[in-house]
């Protein structure tokens, strides 16, 4: 088989990309991909690069998305599943209008995001997408949805109502 090469991507860069997406990993952490580096600093200049790039986008301390080689201009992840890989899945739920328009009390679409839990706090823009981090003290009833395959952590219809 010929060693292909994309314009662009290094052959490891290259090896690291077409891995994931042979996995069909989207969001993936550094242990997924130590086995392509000898050292941790390695990895990390290699991870720089292919954010410089555009191929992937950080997510959290430890978590990155893989933009898909057959984007050309960006990609779009839906925001909830993206609220869920940054928290892994536990200790926050997804609330505010974005919650309202989910269980449908409005027609308004949400352009940020308010997301609930005890440890973050502040506004930040990941995949193009407007996240604000609300600290509480005390976690409201959330249900479990799935979305895409994709499980995330929602304030129930009745919490809801007060934002619509």
């Amino acid at each position: 088989m010929k060693n292909v090469k994309m314009k662009g991507l290094s052959g490891r860069e290259m090896a690291v990309v077409s891995s994931l997406e042979l996995e069909g990993k989207r969001f993936f952490s550094k242990s997924d991909i130590r086995r392509f580096f000898c050292s941790a600093g390695e990895m990390a200049v290699y991870i720089h690069r292919l954010r410089r790039k555009g191929r992937i986008e950080r997510v959290n301390k430890d978590r990155y998305y893989l933009i898909p080689l057959q984007a050309y201009h960006g990609w779009v992840e839906h925001p909830f599943v993206v609220a869920d890989e940054i928290f892994g899945g536990k200790a926050y739920y997804i609330g505010g209008k974005a919650a309202a328009h989910y269980w449908r009390l409005t027609d308004q679409v949400p352009a940020i995001i308010d997301v609930f839990s005890h440890t973050r706090q502040g506004t930040k823009k990941i995949l193009g997408t407007v996240f604000t981090f609300r600290r509480i003290r005390k976690m409201r009833v959330a249900v479990r949805r799935e979305i895409n395959g994709h499980h995330f952590l929602i304030a129930t219809r009745k919490e809801s109502n007060i934002w619509k």
